[in-house]
């Protein structure tokens, strides 16, 4: 198997389970999604129909579903039921699951954010965590995880901050520690494809938007972040809305296209809609500044303004 899967084999040639304390993923969200992706193998591997193994732990076809894409929470009772059910009786390859269940139901970080955080949007941020690399065409704003703290006040108040909602700050808080994945020991790659017009949208005024094309002309030169800027006469061709592109180191992870929209957003993991999304990325690539250009379109913008 490839370098980084969680998965043994034991002599039967079933999959086994690594223990956690070994996982080199990170993030609660990636580890429910391998988890969940090695209790499927384990039942494709007994013959059994994802239907009968739900209704041995009291769910739904597509409640089962659900947690072999790692998209809710388990529960130690339930894997403990089709572990037995896909013939997993050795008590230490047991335990050795059971331990997964405890680490992948971590709750995260954001949790104490739920006051101001919608639904859809936790997904989203346990994914961020997880991934190792990130790319984002934006067409509007600077995306969130390279926009300073006044930048994301003037989006989050329309450009109003006198006029601030009492939850802003909270809002623009979450925004700030969403950013620490750019830091650390291993800091999350991020790529960044936008449109040259964000550079002169003037959000938040001449003084907000000046510290945000330096803050911007700053990390670009980090290792670990990418900014290209597409050009005002190749703008729309490519794509016509913006999108991200999660993917992770797990090779059992598959890639993660979210698009937000004005009522929430869609996740897609298929492999033809990660094929369009991932092609678009790549002409935008192309259509875009090399960064070198790119930080050379910043540095003049910043003159203009």
């Amino acid at each position: 198997m490839a370098h980084g899967e969680q998965l043994t084999m034991v002599e039967s040639g079933r999959p086994a389970a690594v223990p956690a304390s070994e996982w080199p993923v990170r993030g609660a969200t990636a580890r429910r999604m391998v988890l969940g992706t090695q209790l499927r193998r384990l039942r494709e591997a007994a013959g059994i129909s994802r239907s009968d193994a739900g209704y041995a732990v009291r769910a739904s076809d597509s409640k089962l579903s659900r947690l072999e894409l790692g998209r809710v929470a388990f529960k130690e009772r339930d894997v403990s039921d089709l572990l037995a059910m896909y013939g997993v009786s050795d008590s230490a390859e047991r335990e050795a699951f059971l331990e997964m269940v405890r680490h992948a139901n971590q709750p995260g970080w954001w949790r104490r954010y739920n006051d101001v955080m919608p639904g859809w949007f936790q997904d989203f941020v346990g994914l961020e965590e997880s991934a190792s690399l990130i790319q984002a065409y934006e067409i509007q704003f600077v995306p969130g995880l390279l926009q300073t703290e006044a930048y994301a006040m003037s989006i989050a108040t329309r450009g109003r901050p006198e006029y601030a909602p009492e939850d802003a700050e909270r809002r623009i808080a979450l925004r700030l520690q969403r950013q620490k994945v750019l830091t650390g020991i291993r800091p999350l790659t991020v790529w960044v494809v936008m449109d040259e017009s964000v550079l002169h949208r003037p959000i938040g005024g001449r003084r907000v938007l000046r510290e945000q094309l330096e803050h911007l002309l700053d990390v670009s030169k980090q290792s670990n972040i990418t900014v290209q800027i597409v050009p005002y006469q190749l703008s729309g061709y490519a794509a016509e809305g913006s999108f991200t592109i999660l993917r992770f180191a797990e090779p059992e992870l598959p890639d993660v296209t979210y698009v937000e929209h004005l009522g929430g957003a869609v996740y897609l993991d298929g492999l033809a809609e990660i094929e369009i999304y991932s092609r678009a990325l790549d002409c935008l690539i192309v259509d875009a500044h090399t960064p070198e250009q790119s930080r050379q379109k910043l540095a003049k913008a910043l003159t203009e303004i």
